[in-house]
């Protein structure tokens, strides 16, 4: 049932361009630390390669997968199909963070519509691609997507969310700096 492709082919990256919700999985090195596993929506991702994919990754109350990206760069990202014929897809690889003061911000933000709350872009170079049945997996229609984190955003403004950043997304749960770490707090 399981089928293992060393790149996202055409038809996996019309499947990706079809969902509503992926998923994102890190966790630190030490056998203790917490497994992040976050749910992301919006018109946030994008296939730039067979072998690299990138998303917008919005501002939230924390930022695990920073952390642990910086830490030791393993990521795995699921798409699982809610409508139409069951399919899971997971991209395993190596990611990054790239912060806007980046040299590759601009080009790689020109790839997306802007979103209210972007921190950062989580980029990855996919060496392992496989699909799964999905058979389990419950049908749900999407009604369409919350606006909360855009009006919360949009309501803070830069300098806001400048803070916010400062306040809650420097050091992960388990105590792990985020590229965000050499902001100074107020």
């Amino acid at each position: 049932m399981a089928k293992v492709f060393d790149r996202i082919t055409d038809d996996l990256q019309a499947f990706i361009a079809a969902q509503q919700i992926f998923f994102v999985a890190t966790a630190p090195l030490s056998p203790t630390g917490h497994i992040n596993l976050s749910p992301k929506g919006l018109d946030c991702f994008r296939v730039l390669s067979p072998n690299q994919v990138a998303y917008l990754d919005l501002t939230g109350s924390g930022n695990e997968t920073s952390a642990h990206l910086q830490e030791n760069g393993r990521i795995t990202i699921m798409f699982c199909a809610f409508a139409g014929s069951p399919c899971i897809l997971r991209l395993y690889g190596q990611g990054r963070t790239i912060l806007p003061s980046a040299l590759e911000w601009d080009s790689l933000q020109a790839q997306f519509t802007p979103i209210a709350g972007t921190r950062q872009i989580i980029v990855a170079a996919i060496d392992r691609v496989q699909t799964s049945c999905g058979f389990g997996v419950p049908l749900y229609e999407s009604i369409g997507y919350r606006d909360n984190l855009v009006k919360w955003a949009a309501k803070k403004g830069e300098a806001g969310l400048q803070d916010y950043h400062k306040q809650k997304n420097q050091v992960s749960i388990d105590g792990l700096p985020t590229p965000l770490s050499h902001l100074k707090s107020s």
